[in-house]
């Protein structure tokens, strides 16, 4: 499956007609339905009802259709972005991240580093962090920021650059918005809402294990793929969710986030970078890094804590 499939999908799917999809792209009837056919016939489904007028898409139809629309955009995006590049000569800085750390300090350190290289094209990748390991070997991507701790690698440098406790988030009306701290034993009877739900390893499995290591089972009611699509279904009074702390700064008005009181379980924020980059951009991503921190360090008393290896 390619580009040039999804986008002669997408016209028949917002034509509902070969022929008039067929108008609008400038191609024949034929050959379009010979491609349609042919996407078919490669995925193994069928995507479209043939057989009521004005065309139908099957379910399976309507999900392509969806996510063929995220990667024909995010297609055009990178297209206009190499293009303009191309044209000013800028550099371009690349940086991968995990959504929850857009909660955190990376945005602090992303205005520091446009004030400081204004003539340098910052892009933005969020993907988990196994994907930015790929990037970075693939030098897609010049540093990526994750939660999970993975497996040594020659090419590849990481550093833990901050802690973070995680929280409990709870319905605005939930029995225990009051308290002040909640023991992990009463979040295991609660219905849990498990983030993300693939791809895997993520931090689904590190929860998972969080409460295997103190001998216990979440209720787990429902998976979702976002930590935002988890928040509205705990502000739904579905279930909670465990979420590092920075995410408790949305302020939601339907949803409380609460302190766990059984130990300081931590969610680090891992940074990587290839071992042989050593330009003047990556150098100063690091040093605001580790000024941020030594800020999140500032004032905090010495404590023993259990660190949990978040993941996604």
């Amino acid at each position: 499956m390619d580009l040039k499939q999804l986008r002669y999908f997408s016209a028949v799917c917002e034509a509902k007609s070969f022929v008039h999809a067929a108008e609008r792209i400038n191609m024949a009837q034929p050959p379009l339905s010979r491609a349609i056919q042919n996407l078919e016939q490669e995925i193994g489904v069928t995507l479209i009802d043939r057989t009521v007028r004005p065309l139908e898409l099957t379910e399976a139809g309507r999900f392509l259709y969806e996510q063929g629309q995220r990667l024909l955009q995010r297609a055009d995006e990178i297209k206009q972005s190499t293009r303009a590049l191309g044209k000013t000569r800028r550099q371009f800085f690349n940086i991968g991240f995990v959504g929850s750390t857009l909660y955190g300090f990376l945005p602090s350190i992303i205005r520091r580093f446009k004030a400081e290289f204004p003539d340098v094209e910052v892009g933005l990748s969020e993907m988990i962090t196994l994907q930015q390991q790929e990037a970075l070997l693939a030098r897609r991507i010049d540093v990526g920021f994750g939660r999970l701790e993975l497996g040594e690698h020659p090419d590849i440098v990481r550093r833990t650059i901050h802690n973070e406790p995680l929280v409990l988030a709870v319905p605005r009306e939930h029995a225990l918005r009051s308290a002040s701290t909640v023991w992990l034993e009463q979040v295991a009877t609660e219905p849990f809402i498990l983030y993300p739900s693939k791809p895997r390893p993520s931090f689904a499995d590190q929860v998972l294990d969080l409460f295997t290591r103190h001998k216990l089972k979440p209720k787990v009611v429902l998976e979702a793929n976002e930590i935002q699509t988890a928040l509205g279904l705990v502000a739904a009074n579905i279930g909670v969710t465990l979420v590092p702390q920075s995410v408790s700064r949305l302020r939601l008005g339907d949803v409380v986030f609460l302190s766990l009181a059984d130990s300081e379980i931590l969610s680090p924020v891992i940074m990587g970078f290839r071992r042989d980059n050593d330009t003047e951009l990556l150098r100063a991503i690091i040093g605001y890094a580790e000024l941020e921190l030594q800020h999140a360090n500032s004032d905090k008393p010495a404590k023993k804590t259990s660190t949990l290896k978040v993941g996604r």
